[in-house]
């Protein structure tokens, strides 16, 4: 079966589609359509470039051998970079709720010659990683798109190294042009990320201005401090 004849089966598809490449089945349905188009929209290079994927991974401090878990990796646009950034004994775990699109992924990085992604299909409130092994979470515009933001980023914690990060760009819903702006449901506060972040056990230690006015780009660690 080639590579697109696998994803036109898929006839019937719900995902929800972020300008950061990722895709959850939680928030909200898009139409009807084969997965191999929203792949393309999401792969388009036009698109990509305006991720400023470079950017953002010359900022995560990334080093071989670190093991990177990519939350709501969608089509692997991030998590094949981030993959090839921690090679040859770093891997990446791509989390996804939905199992095509882990497919595509994994078909994908046979196909570019990228052995160190692993796809992982998680439940909507968790990633369900096997214990404490990632050095980096990385969370690109998903977060608005989970229900239970709170308990989702507390079950994150237990998958962290006592020295593990997360990397959290999140949409900035006061900008006029953001996609969710007349969806409340999906409008999500850097208060309220302050605030489940704090209450999971986490602090802010890096924050970047890299998406001015567009995105909040802010790097966790674990609070010591805090009852894990």
């Amino acid at each position: 079966m080639t590579f697109t004849n696998c994803f036109r089966k898929l006839s019937t598809v719900s995902l929800a589609l972020l300008l950061g490449g990722v895709l959850t089945a939680h928030a909200f349905q898009l139409g009807r359509r084969e997965a191999a188009e929203w792949i393309q929209t999401l792969e388009r290079p036009q698109r990509i470039e305006g991720l400023k994927i470079d950017e953002i991974l010359a900022r995560l401090n990334l080093k071989p051998g670190m093991v990177i878990a990519d939350i709501g990796s969608g089509s692997g646009v991030f998590s094949r970079p981030l993959a090839k950034a921690v090679a040859p004994s770093g891997k990446v775990i791509a989390v996804d709720i939905e199992p095509g699109l882990l497919s595509y992924v994994a078909e994908r990085a046979a196909k570019e010659g990228i052995p160190n992604i692993e796809t992982h299909l998680a439940v909507p409130d968790d990633a369900k990683l096997p214990g404490p092994v990632v050095d980096l979470v990385f969370i690109h515009d998903v977060l608005h798109h989970i229900e239970h933001r709170d308990v989702y980023l507390k079950n994150l914690v237990k998958y962290m190294k006592p020295d593990g990060r997360l990397a959290l760009i999140e949409l900035d819903f006061t900008d006029p042009q953001s996609p969710h702006r007349d969806q409340a449901d999906q409008q999500v506060t850097k208060d309220q990320i302050m605030q489940w972040t704090a209450a999971a056990g986490l602090k802010p230690v890096q924050q970047f201005d890299l998406f001015p006015g567009k995105k909040h780009f802010i790097i966790f660690g674990l609070d010591e401090h805090a009852g894990h």
